[in-house]
């Protein structure tokens, strides 16, 4: 029996989803070549000389009940988050960060809490299931990773790369999301095939996914890494739909170059080739920037026995 053992840290879930769902969007796969001529590309072009990644984490720090009158509460959590850039052209710089804090849960008169280390802002979330909760702590995240990309655009006109999908950064010109997992079937199994094939540095050509609030272009790439099943080290990139067919395919070969000199291994990284390793380090440095877990759960801790004692 022959087999494999993907080097993609399992604690991490999987990679690829063994039944990816297919996309329920229009996909169309001529955008750079016909679908009979769809073959490995590897790009003929020079590797910029610098590129930003952009990045966001989250961090659970407390689960509350917020009371209600004298008898009910409703549940909630405390949460801090915080995004930032890093540019590398030959060293790694870390620009701009930000650091938030909330207080989530659907409560009425949700308020602020004021802690030693600062404002745990009120956040009211839809209702108070765990989804929920810790979908409204991905959209501050979110909106913050917006604000870094767009301070990033402001100052440098080079290579932008935002890890995971654009959607609320599409409007970042040039900027490329990097999608490490793969949990949707965009491509017919013919073009499936195409993906499989590719070598480390290579790319299929670029296909586009109209679906709301914007199209996209998207391409996948193999990075280089350990030998695995069909898809290891795959990633995939994805562009604006509003761009020029040209520039689609001059921005998929630069990124395509560009991206194999960071991939991460197996021994540093859980979820390597995917985790780039400038990415991996700046989620080091924001989770860092978020303070000590156990220093933030006590001032929470405390600031909760001063409200009980003034109430």
């Amino acid at each position: 029996m022959r087999f494999t053992v993907d080097a993609w840290d399992p604690a991490y879930g999987s990679s690829v989803e063994s039944a990816m769902q297919s996309s329920e969007a229009t996909v169309v796969v001529d955008v750079e070549l016909p679908e009979a001529q769809w073959a490995p590309r590897r790009p003929a072009v020079a590797a910029p000389s610098e590129i930003v990644f952009v990045d966001g984490v989250r961090r659970l720090e407390a689960r509350t009940w917020i009371e209600i009158g004298a008898t009910d509460a409703l549940p909630g959590i405390f949460a801090s988050y915080a995004a930032g850039s890093v540019r590398c052209d030959g060293k790694a710089t870390v620009g701009p960060v930000i650091v938030g804090r909330g207080v989530y849960s659907p409560a009425p008169h949700l308020d602020d809490v004021a802690t030693s280390l600062g404002r745990f802002v009120a956040r009211p979330s839809r209702d108070a299931t765990p989804e929920a909760l810790t979908y409204a702590v991905h959209e501050d995240m979110a909106d913050c990773e917006v604000r870094i990309a767009e301070d990033v655009r402001r100052k440098y006109d080079g290579l932008i790369v935002l890890d995971g999908p654009l959607r609320k950064r599409g409007h970042i010109a040039d900027a490329v999301g990097l999608v490490k997992s793969h949990y949707v079937r965009y491509l017919p199994a013919a073009l499936d095939r195409v993906v499989g094939s590719l070598g480390p540095g290579e790319r299929t050509p670029a296909f586009r996914v109209d679906a709301a609030p914007f199209s996209r272009i998207s391409w996948y790439v193999r990075l280089p890494g350990p030998a695995g099943g069909p898809w290891a080290g795959i990633v995939r990139c994805e562009a604006s739909g509003a761009l020029r067919s040209d520039l689609v395919t001059a921005l998929a070969d630069h990124v395509t170059v560009a991206l194999p000199r960071f991939a991460s291994a197996p021994h540093k990284d859980g979820r390597a080739p995917q985790n780039l390793y400038p990415i991996g380090g700046l989620e080091r440095e924001l989770r860092h920037r978020l303070g000590d877990t156990g220093v933030v759960y006590r001032a929470l801790r405390r600031a909760s026995a001063l409200a009980t004692s003034a109430a």
